[in-house]
């Protein structure tokens, strides 16, 4: 299956005339991910309800307690909560990451998962099992982690949010997601790209 370049996809896009401006005007930072899906659960942990350079500081006194300033799996469970805490995490954080460590010791120890074949449907319900990973955050792994390409985070407020300002919706409650997913079918095969536009389009307008 050959990969798209960025002129197919903004082909693709355009299709749609409300997004068209926002292509035309914005570019996209090119993303550089590893595809370590556990590593990316524990940060996405430590990130999460704090200012980016909050999060930037706690991650780094976290990673500073590691050799090579990684959080192997092992060495997050040998330490205990305090320990983990003194970081600037909280308890609950903390304990989160732990979970992720355990889960990744129990599950991907002797046959790591090939995350390739699996779909994201299939990703979402595997990881979600891990008490502190939400639906959200797999969605995010999946989109900056993983690269796929038509991930439609829903769940995430200013996605849902510019949806709303841009399309001009009315509906609200349990009307509102269904409109939402129906208004972003035609951006399918490529939702995550379109998101991304969305939210770079909210971090200019604020």
């Amino acid at each position: 299956m050959s990969v798209p370049n960025q002129d197919q996809i903004k082909e693709q896009l355009r299709q749609d005339k409300k997004l068209t401006p926002l292509i035309d005007r914005l570019e996209l930072p090119i993303l550089t991910s590893d595809g370590d899906v556990y590593a990316a659960l524990t940060r996405s942990i430590v990130s999460q309800q704090l200012s980016v350079k909050a999060a930037a500081t706690i991650y780094g006194r976290f990673l500073d307690l590691f050799d090579n300033r990684y959080p192997d799996k092992i060495s997050v469970l040998n330490y205990s909560i305090d320990d983990l805490r003194a970081v600037g995490l909280s308890r609950q954080k903390a304990s989160y990451i732990q979970n992720v460590a355990t889960f990744f010791q129990e599950h991907e120890k002797n046959s790591p998962t090939d995350w390739s074949t699996m779909s994201d449907e299939a990703i979402i319900d595997y990881l979600i099992q891990i008490k502190g990973v939400g639906k959200w955050t797999v969605e995010m792994i999946l989109m900056f982690t993983l690269n796929r390409l038509d991930v439609l985070p829903l769940d995430d407020l200013a996605i849902r949010t510019r949806i709303v300002k841009l399309y001009k919706v009315q509906e609200t409650g349990r009307q509102l997601k269904p409109i939402l997913t129906k208004i972003a079918e035609p951006w399918r095969p490529y939702r995550s790209i379109a998101c991304r536009y969305l939210w770079l389009f909210v971090d200019n307008n604020k």
